[in-house]
């Protein structure tokens, strides 16, 4: 079995590293007869485009600099961010990987037998956030009176923001995509009726470790890709990158890895196998001992990542000042 952790020690380049390893899947694919190596060879080739044919996104870039602009003349008392990045290698082999053991663990507990391999294929072909852009605003407190209630005010306009998002990016070439309800989900009564199809509402729905966002997705009809845009306020953002939300998940996440494998044993399902295999591969990775070119790593938290290995590769970002800094907004 071929892993991304086998190429991390050469002082490669990502584009390299990308090519060496999606050449190696195909290669295993014929090999061995195992169709989701090439699935996944194709996905690694997307990514690599991604990464080399970004002429597109500035275009698309522009044209969320076109709801930052409007923000900013109708919120000027906000300060708020926008910031974009391509999905890092590491986290798209995860999310690649964990999509198969998620799938044939439910599947398998669910009906008591393993998918069919176009069932698994089925749900290698849905990934939407590989280019995502993150809109995070925030109420400087000296616009706030001493009786106001500032996580009720930033929600406010939060899904106000989130109820006009849709039609501005719509008359600009982008297309809102809908969603299948899932039983049980529930939603702001801030949020518009004509919207509500569109959104993840993650704030009414919070994850168990206490994630909490919006999250929407859009096809880029000029690009021909889809991006997601994921709206919060700046606490719910500081909670998701430097608090519980992140500093729990990776025990949590291992404790979730080894529940399934006592439940689906070794050797019953090579994809499973495999896939479950390489995640946990990338959970032991000590990022201070690999070689990668413009990456460099004292630990797994403190790092310069100048290449998109880990963190991702930054499309923009946007900054937004308060105007006003000693006005009370009526």
């Amino acid at each position: 079995m071929v892993k991304l952790n086998d190429y991390l020690y050469n002082g490669d380049t990502v584009f390299k590293i990308l090519k060496l390893y999606s050449a190696d899947l195909k290669k295993s694919s014929m090999e061995t007869g195992n169709q989701i190596d090439l699935v996944h060879c194709n996905f690694l080739i997307q990514l690599m485009e991604l990464l080399e044919l970004n002429d597109f996104l500035t275009a698309q870039s522009q044209q969320l600099r076109e709801f930052y602009k409007y923000m900013a003349d109708q919120y000027p008392f906000l300060a708020f961010t926008f910031k974009g990045r391509i999905k890092s290698l590491v986290r798209a082999e995860e999310k690649f990987n964990g999509k198969i053991v998620q799938f044939v663990y439910d599947y398998y507990l669910e009906n008591g037998k393993f998918p069919s391999l176009t069932e698994i294929k089925s749900k290698l072909v849905r990934f939407r956030d590989m280019i995502a852009y993150r809109i995070v605003i925030s109420m400087p407190r000296c616009h706030l009176k001493p009786e106001d209630n500032r996580e009720e005010i930033e929600l406010k306009y939060l899904y106000e923001i989130a109820n006009k998002l849709p039609e501005f990016l719509e008359q600009r070439g982008f297309t809102p995509e809908v969603l299948t309800a899932a039983p049980g989900k529930v939603y702001s009564p801030l949020m518009s009726e004509d919207v509500k199809p569109y959104y993840k509402d993650y704030i009414q729905n919070a994850s168990p470790a206490g994630y909490r966002s919006l999250h929407i997705t859009f096809y880029d009809n000029t690009a021909r890709s889809y991006i997601e845009v994921q709206l919060r306020t700046k606490e719910m953002d500081d909670y998701a990158e430097i608090g519980e939300a992140n500093h729990t998940g990776y025990e949590k996440r291992q404790e979730k890895e080894r529940s399934r494998q006592k439940e689906i044993p070794f050797g019953q399902n090579v994809y499973f196998d495999e896939a479950y295999q390489r995640g946990i591969e990338l959970q032991k990775l000590d990022l201070s001992k690999i070689d990668v070119n413009m990456f460099a790593a004292i630990n797994n938290n403190l790092m310069n990542d100048g290449c998109g290995f880990y963190r991702g590769r930054l499309i923009l970002p946007y900054e937004h000042l308060s105007r006003f800094q000693n006005d009370i907004i009526d």
